[in-house]
């Protein structure tokens, strides 16, 4: 184990409801300090086979990237918990299940940790966003339902220092002997068992524990020829999603990894990275609901990197998450004024350097660039306007708004459906000179 004064920083994300706006979220993101030795890990249902032969290939292509995971988190002292629940027959000689076995029952058990629990007060009046009536098999001809697991896959190792245990009272005993607050759950199913065990997500949560869901490293059960009808990874994110609105916040497993999050070959929908931090066009509002719509309507993975909409504050030049950006296909940005550390301006800037694709809204033409001087260790691009956009950023008189097509572009797809000439009462932002590979496609010009 390290040295205890070590600290392991992870980065949540959780939902939250905008007030007197139905349907609303933000997302939060919040870089949190924890100790490895108050820290552990179950993995849920990693079975050696599942009923559904699709999601048995899935367990064994997840397993080597756990182990990976499992192996990192060890070495820094946090506490691996095996739970492949209904097969403690098969271990009941390992050093790892005598250990969860031996835990000294807790002074203040919470009533209800031994049941599967289907439900919690935050869930009330939610809609589940997915049809798993079936089962969630996703193979055709459907596979026979049944109970096949004997043990947990092999390719995921099990240690001495582990513990061993599909009991919700054994973990929480196994928790409060080493005086644990936050658990990361991983695993399979995350519709099902991940969130329902007596040690699952719902639980840890509602008896107040710090759980998160690790949630690069889970697979859900779901048929894609059901309700909403969306690749089986889409239904994964919504559940996701559904997760870190109603029951808990989550993680990538790159807090221990250092590599982008973890991707079943089979998900080739294109990866759109949404980065918001401005605090003047609630960008933090529409942005969360484009990367829903994206995902449903779209068929792409979407990401969502929330800066705080602070004005002032330590966090405000730092937008969480960027590693995403590796595997990126697409990225919006909605950004006004900000530095960025050092290591997250350089993955931005590789990410354009490898040619991939930008949208860029609103204020994003100053995004980079402060009114104040640059605080240390952080850095500024001042000419990003000018080297990526094709434009140069003046200023923006005040009045009426008018938009029209410029005539020879109007066949641009970008324009599908677009006219005009528009009236709209916003300020315009002026842009000159531009670059001479730039194409104009709207033109705006003050009316009053």
């Amino acid at each position: 184990m390290n040295d205890r004064t070590e600290r392991i920083t992870v980065t949540t994300r959780k939902r939250f409801p905008v007030p007197g706006k139905p349907d609303t979220w933000r997302v939060l993101m919040r870089r949190e300090s924890w100790k490895p030795h108050r820290t552990a890990i179950v993995v849920c249902d990693m079975w050696n086979r599942h009923w559904c032969k699709g999601a048995t290939r899935r367990v064994e292509e997840l397993a080597p990237a756990v182990n990976e995971l499992l192996s990192r988190a060890r070495e820094k002292g946090v506490l691996i918990i095996h739970a492949p629940s209904g097969t403690m027959d098969y271990y009941k000689d390992h050093p790892a299940r005598r250990r969860a076995l031996a835990a000294p029952r807790a002074s203040s058990l919470p009533r209800g940790i031994e049941k599967w629990c289907s439900h919690i007060p935050a869930e009330d009046g939610a809609r589940w966003p997915i049809d798993q009536s079936d089962g969630g098999c996703d193979c055709s001809p459907p596979c026979r339902k049944g109970s096949p697991w004997t043990h947990q896959i092999e390719a995921i190792e099990i240690r001495d220092e582990d513990a061993i245990s599909d009991s919700g009272m054994e973990i929480w005993n196994l928790l409060a002997e080493r005086g644990i607050e936050n658990v990361i759950l991983l695993g399979v199913h995350t519709n099902m068992c991940v969130m329902g065990r007596p040690f699952g997500l719902r639980n840890l949560a509602r008896f107040g524990k710090n759980v998160v869901l690790m949630r690069d490293l889970t697979d859900t059960m779901y048929n894609s020829r059901r309700a909403p009808f969306v690749p089986h990874f889409s239904g994964t994110d919504l559940i996701v999603n559904y997760i870190e609105k109603f029951i808990c916040p989550t993680i990538i497993s790159s807090a221990f990894t250092e590599r982008p999050p973890f991707r079943f070959k089979n998900d080739t929908r294109p990866r759109v990275v949404l980065i918001s931090a401005e605090a003047e066009y609630g960008s933090c509002e529409t942005f969360p609901a484009l990367a829903d719509f994206l995902l449903l309507d779209g068929g792409l993975h979407t990401d969502v990197l929330q800066g705080t909409t602070s004005r002032k504050g330590p966090g405000r030049n730092d937008i969480p998450g960027t590693i995403v950006l590796e595997e990126a296909d697409l990225v919006l940005l909605f950004v006004r004024r900000r530095a960025l550390p050092p290591r997250q301006m350089r993955r931005f800037k590789a990410y354009l350097e490898r040619g991939r694709p930008l949208i860029a809204f609103r204020t994003s033409s100053h995004a980079f660039s402060l009114r104040t001087p640059c605080p240390e260790g952080l850095v500024e691009w001042k000419t990003f306007d000018r080297e990526v956009l094709g434009g140069t950023y003046n200023f923006y008189p005040h009045g009426a708004l008018r938009v029209t097509v410029v005539p020879k572009n109007a066949q641009h797809p970008i324009l599908k459906g677009l006219k005009g000439p528009y009236r709209l009462r916003e300020t315009m932002y002026r842009h000159w000179p531009l670059a001479h590979t730039a194409r104009v496609l709207l033109m705006g010009s003050c009316v009053d």
